[in-house]
């Protein structure tokens, strides 16, 4: 195999740091203002999930359940506890 070819473009890089950062936004939204960080996160995955290509598709569905998640639980226990939704 030629090293070249094993090199990641520089738009799989920044997709792969958008992954984690969804996947970092997802966890905080469910302590931390979920209506507002939930979307920005799925944003995020869905940019990532263009620019990353098949090398961290992995990453990418692992965001978007924590994204996904995030939301549920965060709202759940936003409204349970009568904190602020955003």
């Amino acid at each position: 195999m030629n090293a070249t070819t094993d090199r990641q473009s520089a738009g799989e890089a920044v997709g792969g740091f958008l992954a984690a950062a969804a996947l970092f936004l997802g966890f905080v939204a469910m302590a931390y203002r979920p209506a507002r960080l939930s979307p920005l996160a799925a944003v995020l995955v869905l940019v990532a999930a263009v620019m990353g290509g098949r090398r961290h598709e992995r990453l990418v569905i692992a965001a978007v359940v924590v994204a996904a998640v995030g939301w549920l639980v965060g709202m759940s226990v936003a409204v349970v506890t009568n904190n602020s939704l955003y």
